[in-house]
């Protein structure tokens, strides 16, 4: 009998692009097994080496989008956590590319008719939502960044699916 895969999908939102003077704001994950999805996501306390790789127990692959340059060398310098030693890592993003398929995940899902709830959200507005939430206490700000990262990694999922990526 086949071993079922247990898979991850993985994406940070950050507080700006460069891993030496931004930090990590929310890692989401969304852990899949037998097909179905449960979404864990570490924010505030929760962002810690030992949290992190906790929520990532027994997983058999990472998938991202961009990860290799991107969410793994963040997290790596911000939690001192090299995921790619521990993990199997699979960018989609090389897989897209492969399919002629550019852009980031937001072009690429509306190419392949990925659905997303919130349109109007992108990495620029995650920074600010994390901002007004942090300077003015604003937990809606806080559930729509939350909101926008888990339709991140569920759609990663999706786009794993329709790219025929194992």
């Amino acid at each position: 009998m086949k071993k079922t895969k247990y898979r991850a999908y993985l994406d940070i939102e950050t507080t700006g692009l460069s891993h030496h003077y931004a930090d990590i704001t929310v890692i989401g994950i969304a852990l899949e097994k037998n097909r179905k999805c449960r979404v864990i996501q570490l924010t505030e306390d929760y962002l810690y080496e030992k949290k992190l790789l906790d929520s990532l127990k027994g997983i058999d692959e990472i998938y991202t989008y961009n990860g290799s340059r991107f969410d793994l060398p963040f997290i790596k310098a911000r939690l001192g956590i090299d995921l790619n030693r521990s993990f199997k890592h699979t960018d989609l993003m090389y897989n897209c590319w492969k399919h002629n398929l550019k852009g980031g995940l937001k072009v690429v899902e509306k190419l392949l008719d990925i659905k997303r709830n919130l349109t109007d959200v992108d990495g620029y507005m995650a920074v600010q939502l994390w901002f007004d939430y942090v300077n003015n206490n604003n937990k809606q700000a806080l559930r729509t960044l939350l909101e926008y990262n888990q339709e991140d990694v569920v759609n990663l999922n999706f786009l794993r699916r329709k790219l025929k990526v194992k």
